[in-house]
């Protein structure tokens, strides 16, 4: 069985990949809290894209391994495409789901329903040490909600509801989200990249 990094330490980043390709792919999916610990570059790109490749470059240079990263967020229509690159970090401390959440539902409070659109975008690299190397982008669009709801996902998934359904990200199943997510898609995208570059066929 070949392995592949996953350039992450979310652990349920690390289950959707692990449930994506598990079922398609012969080859063991570690993250970063498998491996010895490596410098990790702050992200800095513009874009989803430049991040993902980046970590992924990263990962695969440190570890000798295939390396996956992503660089996902949410852009919301009224705030002109942001937090984006910066969803993570949007109140000032990185990984603050919860201060992330509150201070983009106080920003869009007196925008009206129809004017609430928004899209989880994820950027999905995948690099070969010294060969490979492959960018895919995929997003959901949907709407931002006034309350959170539901218990699952992380981040902004409990104000986000996916265009045609009515249960918030974090109130659908992991196979569910897995089915029409941002990451989800991309993930799903790579499949025939890594399965061609690890196991031949």
């Amino acid at each position: 069985m070949g392995q592949l990094v996953l350039a992450t330490r979310n652990v349920k980043k690390l289950a959707e990949l692990r449930r994506i390709l598990g079922p398609v792919v012969d080859v063991e999916v570690l993250g970063l809290d498998d491996l010895p610990a490596y410098d990790e570059a702050p992200e800095t790109g513009a874009t989803f894209a430049e991040n993902a490749l980046a970590k992924a470059r990263d990962a695969a240079a440190a570890t000798g391994l295939a390396a996956v990263a992503d660089d996902s967020g949410l852009t919301v229509d009224a705030l002109n495409g942001m937090p984006g690159v910066l969803s993570a970090r949007w109140s000032g401390r990185h990984g603050d789901d919860v201060a992330n959440l509150e201070l983009l539902l106080a920003q869009i409070s007196d925008v009206p329903d129809e004017q609430r659109g928004a899209a989880f975008v994820c950027a999905a690299a995948f690099v070969v040490p010294g060969g490979r190397e492959q960018v895919l982008e995929a997003e959901m669009r949907g709407w931002m909600i006034r309350e959170p709801r539901g218990g699952g996902g992380f981040g902004y998934d409990p104000i986000f509801v996916g265009e045609g359904e009515t249960m918030t990200a974090a109130e659908m199943s992991p196979g569910a989200k897995d089915a029409i997510s941002h990451r989800g898609k991309a993930f799903r995208a790579l499949v025939p990249i890594v399965r061609q570059e690890l196991s031949g066929t």
